[in-house]
């Protein structure tokens, strides 16, 4: 059921069949999204295999290897609603891929022109193709993410630019900074992103036709102009060499999926430290019964930042699972081919659900400007000790300004009072800096450095980012 102003995703599918979070009927629209769980479902899947194949007999006819008429049946006849999925997953259970079991249907649509089916490819030509063509759509899918979650940063940055609020290092308050400062960091990441994804796709959009041991030889000297016949029908580039047992490049998408999703769980720490109780600062965005307690009704708990933080765990540990399986023997692997069928599909649905909660919560925050002022205040001034050392240091020099300021600073950790008053008893301050100037430098918002000009910086940069903002 939907409520209004959460993030809107559908629900389809049988009911109480699934195992997985990414599949639940319970929890999938918290892990994931429909849009992405069907760029990788079966039927999706089935139907990259037959696109390649089909692709494979057009760009063979257009070679001479097979004929014209043949690649015109196969197309015609080669329909993922006439496969038997039942059938296709019992032969695959027991020949152990795919491919081979959905041969045995396509041959049989295409009648005679079956027999030029498949022609000198082998099975991991054709999974490798069709998952490469599943990763593009995901991709394109995690860019445009991307780009929106850009846009809501860079809005966010800009509106709380000058927004004071306690930077702080070790959970303890260090110096004052911005909001607007801090989303300004979280956008520059995504920048980042969106940098490293256009970098990696074409690594990624290259097909994979070589044959049975990698060296087209069933092809005899039309091997390479198959493979780019192949390649220019599906718009994807040609290797250098055959990339069977080189799984470099799935690996390097789910380790960006983990860069991307850790960036994402460490704007949810920062949401979720900064929305308890005691700091108060931010809040998710308000729904009805969202983040609620099934005992204490005073309770809204940060759930979308719960899950961003789960994904970026998830994530995490698919991409070390990616870089394990690119360990494969010889010219075909035994075993680590497989690994690929669960990381890379619950990757990509993880992630992209992370960034539909991320476009979320950050699209709607609560900023809570008052209260952020408010908590810088509870260091009775303490936070901006440096200040009034730089604001002396050149009447008396630095060292003997930070003595001066250090035991202001003692006498409010042990008499209490502010450090402006602290400073304004000392004579050997107050003959350097009147009330005036000493209420200046102690104002937390006057001392937020640059801050403010690095968003500016920040936002300028990302618009000059590929695909803008």
């Amino acid at each position: 059921m939907s409520h209004p102003g959460m993030p809107s995703v559908s629900s389809a599918g049988p009911a109480g069949g699934a195992t997985a979070v990414i599949d639940s009927v319970i929890f999938r629209n918290s892990f994931g999204t429909p849009e992405m769980r069907g760029v990788f479902s079966d039927r999706a899947l089935m139907a990259s295999c037959i696109e390649v194949e089909v692709a494979l007999a057009r760009a063979e006819a257009v070679c001479g290897v097979i004929p014209a008429e043949a690649a015109v049946a196969i197309e015609r006849e080669s329909r993922l609603d006439r496969v038997d999925f039942d059938r296709l997953g019992q032969e695959t259970e027991l020949v152990g891929f795919p491919i081979l079991p959905l041969l045995h249907q396509l041959v049989e649509m295409a009648g005679e022109a079956g027999r030029y089916l498949h022609w000198g490819a082998t099975t991991q030509d054709i999974m490798d193709t069709a998952v490469v063509l599943q990763l593009r759509a995901a991709l394109d899918i995690v860019e445009a993410d991307i780009r929106e979650l850009r846009r809501i940063l860079a809005d966010l940055a800009a509106k709380h630019r000058d927004t004071p609020m306690a930077g702080r290092t070790h959970l303890q308050q260090a110096l004052p900074v911005t909001f607007g400062y801090k989303v300004a960091i979280w956008l520059a990441m995504f920048d980042r992103h969106q940098q490293r994804l256009a970098q990696l796709r074409p690594r990624v959009e290259v097909v994979s036709f070589a044959g049975a041991a990698g060296t087209l030889a069933s092809l005899g000297t039309q091997g390479f102009a198959v493979q780019q016949a192949l390649a220019k029908e599906l718009n994807l580039a040609v290797p250098a060499t055959t990339w069977h047992v080189a799984r470099d490049a799935f690996a390097e998408t789910v380790n960006l999926l983990a860069l991307i999703t850790g960036s994402l769980g460490k704007i949810a720490v920062d949401v979720m430290i900064m929305a308890s109780t005691e700091f108060g600062e931010l809040q998710e965005p308000f729904v009805k019964g969202r983040g609620a307690s099934s005992t204490m009704p005073q309770k809204r708990n940060p759930i979308s930042s719960e899950l961003m933080l789960a994904a970026a765990k998830v994530v995490r540990q698919h991409a070390g699972l990616m870089v394990d399986a690119m360990i494969q023997d010889f010219e075909r692997a035994t075993g680590p081919f497989q690994v690929e069928w669960v990381a890379l599909p619950e990757s990509f649905v993880h992630a992209a659900g992370a960034l539909h909660q991320a476009k979320f919560v950050l699209a709607g925050l609560m900023v809570d400007a008052r209260k952020m002022r408010d908590n810088l205040g509870i260091s009775q001034g303490l936070i901006v000790a440096e200040a009034v050392m730089m604001g002396l240091a050149p009447i008396v020099g630095r060292q003997e300004a930070h003595d001066l300021v250090y035991d202001a600073c003692r006498t409010v950790n042990t008499q209490g009072g502010t450090l402006l008053d602290a400073l304004a008893a000392m004579p050997s301050v107050t003959q350097h800096l009147d009330r005036a100037a000493l209420d200046r430098l102690t104002d937390p918002a006057n001392y937020v450095g640059l801050a403010a000009q690095m968003v500016d910086r920040a936002i300028a940069q990302s618009n000059l980012v590929q695909g803008g903002a």
